[in-house]
Protein backbone atom coordinates (compact mmCIF):
# COMPACT_ATOMS: atom_id res chain seq x y z
CA UNK A 1 0.00 0.00 0.00
CA UNK A 2 3.18 2.41 0.63
CA UNK A 3 6.45 2.63 -0.42
CA UNK A 4 8.67 4.73 0.76
CA UNK A 5 12.14 5.18 -1.06
CA UNK A 6 15.31 6.74 0.29
CA UNK A 7 13.25 9.87 1.47
CA UNK A 8 15.05 12.57 2.80
CA UNK A 9 13.52 15.90 4.62
CA UNK A 10 16.04 18.82 4.88
CA UNK A 11 15.30 21.99 6.71
CA UNK A 12 18.52 25.06 6.56
CA UNK A 13 18.68 26.94 10.04
CA UNK A 14 20.99 29.77 9.20
CA UNK A 15 24.04 28.39 7.81
CA UNK A 16 23.65 24.55 8.85
CA UNK A 17 21.09 22.19 7.19
CA UNK A 18 19.06 19.73 9.68
CA UNK A 19 18.03 16.28 8.55
CA UNK A 20 14.78 14.88 9.73
CA UNK A 21 15.15 12.71 7.78
CA UNK A 22 17.77 11.14 6.31
CA UNK A 23 17.66 8.19 3.96
CA UNK A 24 14.31 6.17 5.14
CA UNK A 25 12.80 3.61 3.49
CA UNK A 26 10.55 1.32 4.12
CA UNK A 27 6.64 -0.54 3.39
CA UNK A 28 3.27 -0.89 4.78
CA UNK A 29 1.28 -3.45 3.42
CA UNK A 30 -2.50 -3.79 2.90
CA UNK A 31 -4.25 -3.70 6.49
CA UNK A 32 -1.27 -3.31 8.43
CA UNK A 33 -0.82 -1.55 12.13
CA UNK A 34 2.32 -0.42 12.26
CA UNK A 35 3.37 1.57 15.63
CA UNK A 36 6.51 4.43 14.72
CA UNK A 37 8.22 5.32 17.66
CA UNK A 38 11.50 7.19 18.72
CA UNK A 39 12.46 10.22 21.30
CA UNK A 40 11.42 13.77 20.17
CA UNK A 41 13.33 15.09 17.09
CA UNK A 42 13.73 11.71 15.88
CA UNK A 43 12.00 12.22 12.62
CA UNK A 44 8.42 10.35 13.38
CA UNK A 45 6.10 13.38 13.19
CA UNK A 46 7.84 14.09 9.76
CA UNK A 47 7.50 11.31 8.50
CA UNK A 48 3.79 11.28 9.63
CA UNK A 49 3.46 14.51 8.19
CA UNK A 50 4.97 13.39 4.61
CA UNK A 51 3.23 9.94 5.04
CA UNK A 52 -0.31 12.21 4.97
CA UNK A 53 0.54 14.63 2.23
CA UNK A 54 0.64 17.24 4.24
CA UNK A 55 4.18 18.42 3.57
CA UNK A 56 6.54 17.01 1.02
CA UNK A 57 9.81 15.03 1.05
CA UNK A 58 12.92 16.96 -0.22
CA UNK A 59 13.95 14.12 -1.82
CA UNK A 60 12.80 10.17 -2.61
CA UNK A 61 10.11 8.69 -3.63
CA UNK A 62 6.64 8.54 -1.94
CA UNK A 63 3.71 6.46 -3.29
CA UNK A 64 0.37 5.12 -2.29
CA UNK A 65 -1.35 2.55 -4.00
CA UNK A 66 0.97 3.08 -6.63
CA UNK A 67 0.50 6.58 -6.89
CA UNK A 68 3.98 8.19 -6.96
CA UNK A 69 2.59 11.50 -4.90
CA UNK A 70 5.84 13.60 -4.52
CA UNK A 71 5.26 14.51 -8.22
CA UNK A 72 1.51 15.93 -7.30
CA UNK A 73 0.29 19.61 -7.25
CA UNK A 74 -1.06 20.49 -3.93
CA UNK A 75 -5.10 20.50 -5.10
CA UNK A 76 -3.86 16.63 -6.30
CA UNK A 77 -2.26 16.28 -3.15
CA UNK A 78 -5.68 17.31 -1.36
CA UNK A 79 -8.07 15.00 -3.37
CA UNK A 80 -5.56 11.95 -2.29
CA UNK A 81 -5.80 12.87 1.73
CA UNK A 82 -9.61 13.58 1.42
CA UNK A 83 -9.99 10.38 -0.34
CA UNK A 84 -7.83 7.85 1.01
CA UNK A 85 -6.63 9.32 4.07
CA UNK A 86 -8.18 9.90 7.78
CA UNK A 87 -5.80 11.82 10.38
CA UNK A 88 -6.04 11.73 13.96
CA UNK A 89 -4.05 13.80 16.04
CA UNK A 90 -3.03 14.65 19.93
CA UNK A 91 -4.67 17.90 20.09
CA UNK A 92 -8.04 16.37 18.35
CA UNK A 93 -8.37 19.53 16.16
CA UNK A 94 -12.15 20.01 16.68
CA UNK A 95 -14.08 23.23 15.83
CA UNK A 96 -15.49 24.53 19.26
CA UNK A 97 -17.62 25.98 18.21
CA UNK A 98 -19.24 23.57 15.99
CA UNK A 99 -21.45 20.23 17.20
CA UNK A 100 -19.84 16.84 16.99
CA UNK A 101 -21.83 15.58 14.48
CA UNK A 102 -20.96 18.30 12.34
CA UNK A 103 -17.23 18.52 12.70
CA UNK A 104 -17.64 14.64 11.87
CA UNK A 105 -18.99 15.66 8.48
CA UNK A 106 -16.02 18.13 7.44
CA UNK A 107 -14.31 15.80 5.45
CA UNK A 108 -17.33 14.94 3.58
CA UNK A 109 -18.23 18.75 3.26
CA UNK A 110 -14.39 19.36 1.82
CA UNK A 111 -15.10 16.17 -0.47
CA UNK A 112 -18.68 18.25 -2.00
CA UNK A 113 -21.03 14.97 -0.71
CA UNK A 114 -24.23 16.09 -0.58
CA UNK A 115 -25.60 13.98 2.43
CA UNK A 116 -23.47 14.02 5.52
CA UNK A 117 -25.77 13.52 8.48
CA UNK A 118 -26.56 9.80 8.62
CA UNK A 119 -22.39 9.18 7.51
CA UNK A 120 -21.30 11.43 10.44
CA UNK A 121 -23.71 9.62 12.94
CA UNK A 122 -22.92 6.02 11.70
CA UNK A 123 -19.35 7.09 12.09
CA UNK A 124 -19.90 8.33 15.49
CA UNK A 125 -21.87 4.89 16.60
CA UNK A 126 -19.00 3.13 15.70
CA UNK A 127 -17.30 5.01 18.39
CA UNK A 128 -19.93 4.86 20.80
CA UNK A 129 -20.74 8.13 20.77
CA UNK A 130 -23.88 8.79 18.61
CA UNK A 131 -25.47 10.31 21.82
CA UNK A 132 -23.11 12.87 22.24
CA UNK A 133 -23.89 13.99 18.29
CA UNK A 134 -25.57 17.03 19.40
CA UNK A 135 -22.84 18.47 22.53
CA UNK A 136 -19.80 20.68 21.03
CA UNK A 137 -16.49 19.65 22.45
CA UNK A 138 -16.38 22.23 24.95
CA UNK A 139 -18.90 20.00 27.12
CA UNK A 140 -16.87 17.20 26.07
CA UNK A 141 -14.22 14.90 28.01
CA UNK A 142 -10.64 14.65 26.52
CA UNK A 143 -11.80 11.17 25.36
CA UNK A 144 -15.04 11.77 23.98
CA UNK A 145 -13.16 14.45 21.75
CA UNK A 146 -10.54 12.03 20.81
CA UNK A 147 -13.27 9.71 19.85
CA UNK A 148 -15.29 12.56 17.84
CA UNK A 149 -11.81 13.11 16.07
CA UNK A 150 -11.42 9.12 15.43
CA UNK A 151 -15.36 9.20 14.07
CA UNK A 152 -14.04 11.89 11.75
CA UNK A 153 -10.99 10.40 10.83
CA UNK A 154 -13.12 7.13 9.45
CA UNK A 155 -16.26 9.38 8.19
CA UNK A 156 -15.39 8.68 4.49
CA UNK A 157 -13.82 5.25 5.41
CA UNK A 158 -9.97 6.08 3.99
CA UNK A 159 -7.63 3.11 3.70
CA UNK A 160 -5.98 4.51 5.69
CA UNK A 161 -5.69 5.96 9.25
CA UNK A 162 -2.69 8.24 10.44
CA UNK A 163 -2.85 8.80 14.01
CA UNK A 164 -0.12 11.20 15.74
CA UNK A 165 0.31 10.64 19.40
CA UNK A 166 -3.67 10.22 19.55
CA UNK A 167 -3.52 8.95 23.13
CA UNK A 168 -0.77 11.83 24.55
CA UNK A 169 -3.16 14.02 26.45
CA UNK A 170 -5.25 11.12 27.72
CA UNK A 171 -4.84 9.32 31.08
CA UNK A 172 -3.86 5.73 31.29
CA UNK A 173 -7.59 4.36 31.43
CA UNK A 174 -9.20 6.71 28.34
CA UNK A 175 -5.94 5.70 26.45
CA UNK A 176 -6.52 1.92 26.66
CA UNK A 177 -10.84 3.10 25.28
CA UNK A 178 -9.15 4.80 22.58
CA UNK A 179 -6.58 1.79 21.49
CA UNK A 180 -9.34 -0.75 21.75
CA UNK A 181 -11.15 1.58 18.89
CA UNK A 182 -7.82 1.72 16.51
CA UNK A 183 -7.69 -2.04 17.13
CA UNK A 184 -11.20 -3.01 16.03
CA UNK A 185 -10.99 -1.00 13.01
CA UNK A 186 -7.93 -2.44 12.44
CA UNK A 187 -9.63 -5.79 12.57
CA UNK A 188 -12.14 -4.29 10.16
CA UNK A 189 -9.47 -4.32 7.19
CA UNK A 190 -8.24 -0.39 7.75
CA UNK A 191 -4.50 0.13 7.60
CA UNK A 192 -3.02 2.46 10.64
CA UNK A 193 -0.19 4.15 11.70
CA UNK A 194 0.30 5.48 14.55
CA UNK A 195 3.17 7.16 16.03
CA UNK A 196 3.73 7.31 19.96
CA UNK A 197 6.39 8.02 22.05
CA UNK A 198 4.77 5.51 24.60
CA UNK A 199 6.21 1.95 24.01
CA UNK A 200 2.84 0.38 26.06
CA UNK A 201 1.15 2.39 23.52
CA UNK A 202 3.58 1.46 20.50
CA UNK A 203 3.30 -2.56 21.31
CA UNK A 204 -0.15 -2.75 20.77
CA UNK A 205 0.33 -3.24 17.02
CA UNK A 206 1.74 -5.85 14.51
CA UNK A 207 4.75 -3.96 14.11
CA UNK A 208 7.31 -1.35 15.51
CA UNK A 209 9.45 0.79 13.32
CA UNK A 210 12.08 2.53 15.98
CA UNK A 211 13.71 5.83 14.41
CA UNK A 212 16.42 7.54 15.34
CA UNK A 213 18.00 10.89 14.06
CA UNK A 214 16.04 10.96 10.76
CA UNK A 215 17.19 6.85 10.44
CA UNK A 216 14.77 4.13 10.49
CA UNK A 217 17.18 2.05 13.61
CA UNK A 218 14.48 -1.02 13.72
CA UNK A 219 11.55 -2.54 11.66
CA UNK A 220 10.15 -5.71 13.30
CA UNK A 221 7.33 -7.53 13.60
CA UNK A 222 5.73 -8.42 17.04
CA UNK A 223 4.78 -11.40 18.94
CA UNK A 224 3.73 -11.38 22.11
CA UNK A 225 6.97 -12.73 23.76
CA UNK A 226 8.42 -9.54 22.39
CA UNK A 227 5.73 -7.12 23.83
CA UNK A 228 6.54 -8.69 26.87
CA UNK A 229 9.76 -7.77 26.39
CA UNK A 230 9.93 -4.47 25.38
CA UNK A 231 7.51 -3.60 27.89
CA UNK A 232 10.03 -4.71 30.34
CA UNK A 233 12.51 -2.72 29.21
CA UNK A 234 10.68 0.45 29.49
CA UNK A 235 9.87 -0.68 33.26
CA UNK A 236 13.64 -0.92 33.67
CA UNK A 237 14.57 2.52 32.15
CA UNK A 238 12.02 4.08 34.07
Amino acid sequence: MIEVLDIYKLYRMGDSVVRALDGVTLNVGEGEFVSITGASGSGKSTLMHILGCLDRPTRGAYRLRGQLLNTMGDRQLARVRNKYIGFVFQTFNLINRTLAVDNVAIPLVYGRETSTHRAAMAALERVGLSHRAKHRPSELSGGERQRVAIARAIVNEPALILADEPTGNLDTRTGTQIMEIFRSLHQSGTTIILVTHEMDVAVQAQRIIRMRDGKVLADERLTDARRSELRSETMVVS
